[in-house]
């Protein structure tokens, strides 16, 4: 993907483009996380800006932080989405094969190896990257006995990772289902399930192509496989004895065999974007569409140290751009764990150590435009097709004089109900250069 170093093409202003991934939570929540945490800068913006709600994909629709993403920078995710496994692929620097290789993102997980039920998604959050890496490197480069089949395994942050399935011999096909239950795949998308049966599933070809099938075939190897070596590994031999659930299992879902082919972000705005991004999904994205992306050391647990560097990253990054995205994965987290304390102290640090801070740099030349990718309300653990609140702030921009930021407050803002995504960034670039 070319990036674009070109003139700033009529830029009146700046802009920051701020995302705060899973902020929101339902609006018929008695109080939303938002309602109750202290938030003064965020408070602040609301009060000096245009706002409204959003959905950020479609109404209806709960979507992946992926597609939500894509979907913020402008670009509609059904002409250009190519699967979040080449996206998480493409973050983590693994090249892919296309016709030959079909890219998984994937989760450690920890099940019970005779039975096949999952008993935590994540491993209860608790897997450390080291340790992730090291599962991971025993999996790599795996051969899987039929299609001249073989496996790369690489672990990213976390319990994450990534799986690439790949064939010397034989094509293969992304329209493939997802072995992890918790989400459906509908065409090259999975949408999350509210409920489901807590057991990991055979991966079933999407249509009757001889590819999908091979590709579902070989996928399947690889599970039962991983299985009986991580449920033997050292790394798992030694969590268990210190009372830490097992990293057993591989959860595979948003198989992809390419990566977006689309016009770069720099290209379609005449000016120069930036990503600043932590997550392997993010970095991916910001490579795959043109942005200059910057990539950020994982979180180290002090809010006032991991802010404080993203807040420099972004000021240097103004510096050269026309546009910086910043992407902070804070309240996402306890959203899907059900923690509503924990969300809301999440918020309460982003506003604390990067918002209020950024405030007193702001300059002139510059606007903010807040956001967030999708809802995880802590009430259903998930993403949920909820609009997220959307604050425009530029200077001398008439303010629609909300009291707060909140999914409430929003709702009777200026620029109402947005039906996709896509819309907003054209819509304030417009702005910008007016």
């Amino acid at each position: 993907m070319i990036i674009y170093h070109g003139d700033n093409l009529g830029f009146r202003l700046k802009l920051i483009y701020l995302v705060l991934d899973g902020m929101s939570d339902r609006l018929s929540d008695p109080i939303t996380t938002l309602e109750s945490a202290e938030k003064p800068g965020l408070d602040y913006i609301a009060s000096k800006s245009k706002c409204g709600l959003m959905y950020t994909v479609g109404k209806g629709i709960a979507p992946e932080s992926d597609e939500a993403v894509i979907s913020l920078l402008g670009y509609d995710p059904h002409e250009v989405y190519t699967g979040r496994g080449p996206l998480e692929a493409l973050g983590a620097g693994i090249p892919i094969k296309e016709g030959n290789e079909v890219a998984f993102r994937a989760n450690f997980a920890t099940i019970d190896p005779s039975s096949l039920r999952i008993i935590d998604r994540r491993v209860g959050r608790s897997l450390k990257t080291d340790e992730a890496r090291k599962l991971a490197e025993t999996l790599d480069k795996m051969e899987l006995g039929e299609y001249d089949g073989y496996v790369r395994v690489v672990a990213t942050i976390g319990h994450r990772a990534v799986v690439v399935i790949g064939s010397r011999t034989h094509k293969l096909s992304p329209m493939v289902d997802n072995n992890d239950p918790a989400y459906k795949r509908v065409g090259l998308v999975s949408v999350a399930n509210q409920t489901f049966n807590p057991f990991i599933k055979g991966i079933e070809p999407l249509n009757n192509s001889g590819e999908a099938k091979t590709t579902a075939e070989l996928a399947n190897v690889f599970v039962k496989k991983s299985i009986i070596i991580l449920d033997n590994h050292p790394v798992n031999k030694e969590r268990v004895k210190q009372g830490l659930p097992p990293a057993n299992a591989l959860l595979l879902r948003d198989a992809g065999g390419s990566f977006p082919q689309a016009t770069p972000l720099g290209v379609i705005y005449g000016g120069r974007f930036t990503v600043l991004a932590e997550m392997p999904v993010e970095i991916g994205i910001g490579r795959a569409f043109g942005a200059e992306t910057i990539v950020m050391d994982p979180p180290t647990g002090k809010p006032e140290i991991d802010y404080k560097i993203r807040l420099e990253k972004t000021f240097e990054a103004l510096e050269k751009s026309d546009i910086v995205y910043v992407h902070l994965k804070g309240p996402d987290e306890p959203g899907h764990d059900g923690d509503v304390a924990l969300k809301r102290t999440r918020i309460e640090e982003i506003d604390k150590y990067y918002v209020q801070p950024m405030l007193a740099r702001l300059r002139d030349d510059t606007a903010i435009l807040v956001t967030a990718d999708h809802s995880t309300p802590p009430s259903v653990k998930s993403h949920t097709d909820d609009p997220v609140p959307v604050a425009f702030y530029a200077p001398g921009i008439k303010a629609d004089g909300v009291k707060a930021f909140s999914e409430k407050e929003f709702a009777r803002g200026s620029l109402g109900l947005i039906e996709h995504g896509w819309m907003l960034l054209p819509m304030i670039i417009r702005f910008l250069k007016e």
